[in-house]
């Protein structure tokens, strides 16, 4: 759902050798200009401005940087300097926008601990309208955080205090930003409301960009509740205004909308136009956001199709603009670091004989001060040996640490790839896609996940996923299988791969059946930081193709028609129970107590025959 966050600004400005300085004073609701910050941030470096002036030059840099680490460096400097001077109107809003960069890097506790400083800070000096739009920050960054209670309560608080102050423009924005929070927590009649009266708001100070935004999010309910041609006379209409506004970002998204309610509507030939449209806007204007969501679209489209080339090309470019570390660019790093090292050993072998080379040419040429000459080349060569033995201790323990530096690497590729796919990248520096034709894909997912985790704190969460993950590997590995990724709460693997067997449906189930009764038996425990969940369970056989994608921060990865209905599989299981297709079925049934559950709708995919395996038969124990 997309958060709208409009721009209020007053300038006001001054020159300084030729330079304008925007100053700006904002309202809680924060508009972001990289190129004014870029201008403001020379200004700043050169020093080329009047001390008074620093204050609102930080505040400047504070609010329209849009890169997180440096918005939090000016933020931290203008909370120094404002807590210097006494100033309480900036130290407020240093404390909202250095919690806006945590809550930009991740860091939830800490950018909730500046945002609410802010607010006790305005509730103190009796600032009311400072205090809303503090209330707003704070219901955003629980917004992030998936804690929709709290970011709904603040929400309201900020509404009623802004009602009061009779803030029109920060009002529309709050009541829309709570029915985007009611949309996340799927209350879809209560998110409407807010919408509406937010959307009145906008037409009567004819703000056509909070227009343009609630009518897309109207869209988006119309679609959840199955109303297309409502959807999309609404999303179409947010379009259009947006096309006069020149708002790309947006209407890049929107278009990603429109694709999604067509393939609701099985047309994915529509689907497709919509998400093409949106890749060309993204691209053209250099969104990379907007380019990595069009080109997962456009890959998950491309393989419902059953197009699995396409698919797999847009896969690897959503990849590429998704991540940003480059691991073989770094193993590379590594391997240039020593070919350095062994270039300037040779570069001082080399002054060490033109030196010597010296020496024996003033021998030749001062036989009277042969003595003298003699001993200053024996102490030059002396000195040299001196550094060059210690260069060359250097040298040695530094090649150490890059051979042990080097080995880490490659254990960390082996921790991340199959062996023999890893051996093939470090070989071709690729690796090339294969087919499967006979595979299990399992998945795992931890029942009511999502409403059990809110009540966590972060650390029992991540080691009460850490203690079932590493059971789930040690168990997969006993069996031969291969873990392919985890993605929040829900665990993947594979068998008959990357080196294909026959009994890969066996060894699945028999995995299956060990995490199951793990998962049972793990409720007997009495640690109280280990939380207990309930584990439901989807197993398919059939074709996959599998290889390495991206550029950078590669991994191993499987898709097609066959992880799709595995993932299925999990979504229609129930708590405790083995989930498995018919094609699974025919591969083991001889062997498990297989019951049948009947023919099962499945969302895209129609009816489909479902088995619960129980355990082995009797007659194989």
């Amino acid at each position: 759902m997309v958060k709208y966050n409009p721009i209020n600004k007053h300038f006001q400005k001054k020159a300084y050798l030729l330079i304008l300085v925007f100053l700006v004073i904002n309202t809680a609701i924060y508009g972001q200009d990289q190129k004014k910050a870029d201008s403001l941030e020379l200004i700043y470096t050169l020093g080329i401005f009047k001390e008074q002036d620093r204050l609102k030059i930080l505040v400047g840099l504070a609010k329209n940087h849009t890169y997180p680490k440096k918005q939090l460096f000016y933020s931290t400097e203008l909370i120094h300097l404002a807590t210097k001077l006494d100033s309480t109107n900036y130290l407020w809003y240093a404390f909202t926008m250095e919690g806006t960069a945590l809550r930009n890097m991740g860091d939830y506790s800490n950018a909730l601990k500046s945002q609410i400083k802010a607010a006790e800070i305005t509730i103190e000096k009796k600032q009311i309208g400072n205090l809303g739009k503090a209330y707003i920050a704070i219901g955003d960054t629980y917004s992030q955080m998936g804690n929709h209670n709290n970011s709904i309560k603040y929400y309201n608080d900020a509404i009623d205090i802004l009602r009061k102050e009779n803030d029109s423009h920060a009002i529309a924005t709050v009541l829309y930003n709570a029915g985007d929070e009611y949309v996340n927590s799927k209350k879809y009649d209560s998110a409407k409301v807010y919408f509406k009266e937010s959307s009145l708001i906008y037409k009567k100070i004819n703000n056509l960009i909070g227009s343009a935004y609630n009518l897309g999010s109207l869209g988006l309910i119309y679609a959840e509740k199955g109303n297309y041609a409502l959807a999309k006379e609404n999303i179409n209409q947010a379009i259009r205004i947006l096309e006069e506004l020149k708002h790309y970002p947006t209407i890049s998204e929107f278009l990603i909308y429109m694709a999604d309610i067509y393939i609701d509507q099985n047309d994915l030939a529509t689907a497709l136009s919509y998400t093409h449209r949106s890749l060309e806007i993204a691209q053209k204007y250099r969104l990379k956001k907007n380019i990595s969501e069009a080109n997962l679209k456009l890959s998950e489209i491309y393989q419902s199709n059953g197009n699995l080339p396409e698919s797999y090309k847009y896969y690897k470019d959503y990849i590429a603009y998704r991540d940003s570390i480059n691991n073989i660019e770094s193993v590379q790093q590594l391997a240039d670091m020593r070919t350095d090292f062994e270039v300037k050993k040779k570069q001082n072998e080399i002054v060490f004989l033109e030196k010597e080379a010296e020496i024996n040419q003033l021998k030749d040429k001062k036989n009277r001060i042969f003595t003298y000459a003699s001993l200053l080349a024996t102490f030059l060569v002396l000195l040299l040996a001196i550094g060059l033995y210690r260069r060359y201790q250097f040298i040695n323990k530094t090649n150490h640490i890059i051979q042990k530096k080097t080995k880490k690497s490659e254990e960390l590729l082996l921790n991340i790839l199959p062996a023999k796919t890893a051996q093939e990248l470090k070989k071709n520096g690729k690796v090339q896609a294969r087919q499967f034709t006979s595979v299990s894909v399992m998945f795992t997912d931890f029942k009511e996940f999502t409403n059990i985790s809110h009540n966590l704190s972060p650390e029992a969460l991540v080691k009460s996923v850490d203690f079932y993950f590493s059971k789930f590997d040690e168990i997969i590995i006993k069996h031969g299988l291969e873990k392919i990724k985890t993605i929040g709460d829900a665990y993947m693997c594979a068998g008959g791969l990357p080196f294909p067997t026959i009994d890969h449906a066996d060894k699945m189930i028999k995995a299956a059946l060990e995490i199951a009764e793990f998962t049972e038996e793990s409720k007997k425990m009495n640690d109280e930081h280990i939380k207990n969940f309930e584990i439901r369970i989807g197993i398919n056989s059939g074709p996959v193709v599998a290889g390495v994608v991206g550029t950078q921060k590669f991994a191993y990865d499987i898709w097609g028609n066959t992880v799709n209905v595995a993932s299925r599989m999990e979504s229609t299981s129930i708590s405790g129970k083995i989930n498995i297709s018919e094609s699974t079925y025919d591969l083991v049934k001889d062997k498990y107590d297989c019951e049948y559950r009947g023919e099962i709708h499945v969302k895209n995919k129609g009816l489909m025959k479902m088995y619960f395996v129980n355990g082995i038969k009797k007659t194989e124990i």
